[in-house]
């Protein structure tokens, strides 16, 4: 009788432990396929942060690419207004040179023809006079087209710098 009196006692205090080592028999079975879940969800957590960065990476290589086309298509325009402004400025001293030409030309013919030396002085103070005033007219005029030039040269770049300064000024770029 003494052994039954054991064998309720017994079996109530190894039900905690064999209740316990179901509990860990069932746990020991869900790890696995708890572990395999956490790392499905890092997995996929991880996948969602690299395609994020990525896009984010692409889309500022797409902005720094068309900043750089954008940055090359100003200087080429402006390369454009400085080629024309120079053409311009050619043919503007070729017309004056040639003017120059042809008057110290009828200047010398007229020198040639005169009587008198008051004439001659006279046709020569004439022709100076008439040179010098074509001469500070023609360097108006150079310097009217220069300054017309340059100011169009420098519309396309000073453009594109104030774009990228207001592009640089939008909140989370600077980031």
């Amino acid at each position: 009788m003494a052994i039954r009196a054991r064998t309720p006692k017994v079996a109530a205090a190894v039900a905690p432990a064999t209740e316990a080592a179901e509990t860990i028999q069932t746990n020991a079975q869900a790890a696995p396929d708890t572990a395999v879940k956490n790392v499905e969800q890092a997995m996929a957590y991880a996948k969602e942060q690299v395609d994020k960065m990525g896009k984010q990476v692409f889309q500022a290589y797409d902005d720094v690419a068309g900043q750089y086309k954008a940055n090359v298509d100003a200087l080429m325009q402006s390369s454009t207004v400085v080629a024309k402004g120079f053409e311009t400025l050619s043919r503007a001293m070729m017309a004056y040179t040639q003017a120059q030409y042809e008057q110290g030309v009828t200047a010398a013919k007229a020198m040639m023809a005169v009587k008198t030396m008051r004439e001659l002085v006279d046709l020569q103070t004439e022709y100076a006079r008439t040179s010098f005033d074509a001469m500070v007219a023609e360097a108006t005029k150079v310097s009217e087209i220069s300054v017309k030039v340059a100011s169009e040269a420098v519309e396309p770049i000073s453009a594109r710098i104030n774009a990228t300064v207001e592009k640089l000024a939008k909140p989370g770029l600077a980031a």
